[in-house]
């Protein structure tokens, strides 16, 4: 029987919050690790996500290409499906198409509106959704079902680790397109705007702010565990990082710093 697939991004997520964070029920999962993010933001992230890609390693004396048909080929032991490889992704490079050809419902929960259901993302999923509410795990796992008769997968993006990192709205200065997440980008065209940068100390608030987002999904993680069948193989890590005054950063996108790049990731299945 193949198994159950549930893979968790935390979005924004730097991995040193993560290693900060007390997350007992991460680590019934798997003991987690540093890895890099294909990019620094979130679409290009999880476009590469759900071609089968996963965080990397930062090998060095090695060809990009093996490291690659090392990593489709992981997707046998993860799936319990034998033979695939890179070639069972080509030509539609896309986790969620091999999947429907292999008989699972595929479902979709994201945060970001960047992700919304009119992107090129939604694409092979059987089900997929924008959540009403920006911090809403917890919403997400009362809708996941499971089918004995019938292998899922659920692609979830969650948005407690972003910015605002769960604070209440109005508790830190404005940022023009990040309130509203490109909704509202347009308003300040031809404007000036009255952004004021975040000083240190609010940059170390802001880290320990998101330290304990993490520990908040791993308290909701505990219900979907629950929930899930023993047949269930979770990966939980991040779509990039996060700046918090390293070199005078803020954020991720535009930046090239380690910390945007730099991600938790772990995955094992429920015993």
């Amino acid at each position: 029987m193949s198994n159950n697939l549930v893979f968790i991004i935390m979005d924004s997520c730097r991995f040193d919050s993560y290693a900060a964070a007390k997350t007992p029920n991460m680590d019934r999962i798997g003991a987690g690790s540093a890895r890099y993010s294909y990019a620094s933001w979130t679409s290009p992230s999880h476009y590469t996500y759900l071609m089968g890609m996963i965080p990397h390693e930062n090998p060095q004396g090695v060809f990009a290409s093996e490291v690659y048909k090392k990593d489709f080929v992981k997707w046998v032991d993860r799936l319990g499906i034998d033979g695939l490889s890179f070639s069972s992704f080509v030509p539609n490079l896309s986790l969620p198409k091999v999947l429907q050809d292999e008989g699972y419902r595929t479902v979709a929960r994201v945060s970001l509106p960047v992700l919304n259901p009119l992107s090129h993302l939604n694409r092979h999923f059987d089900d997929y959704k924008l959540m009403g509410n920006h911090n809403d795990f917890a919403g997400m796992v009362d809708e996941i079902e499971f089918d004995e008769d019938e292998p899922s997968f659920h692609f979830l993006n969650l948005g407690e680790t972003h910015y605002p990192y769960m604070l209440e709205p109005g508790s830190l200065p404005h940022i023009s397109g990040v309130h509203g997440v490109f909704k509202r980008m347009d308003d300040d065209l031809g404007k000036e705007v009255d952004d004021r940068f975040f000083d240190d100390d609010q940059m170390k608030m802001l880290h320990q702010q998101q330290i304990k987002t993490v520990e908040y999904v791993d308290q909701v993680l505990d219900a979907l565990i629950s929930k899930a069948p023993s047949n269930t193989h979770f990966i939980i890590t991040a779509d990039h990082g996060e700046c918090f005054g390293e070199g005078g950063f803020f954020g991720h996108g535009p930046i090239v710093h380690e910390k945007v790049l730099e991600v938790p990731f772990l995955e094992g299945r429920k015993k």
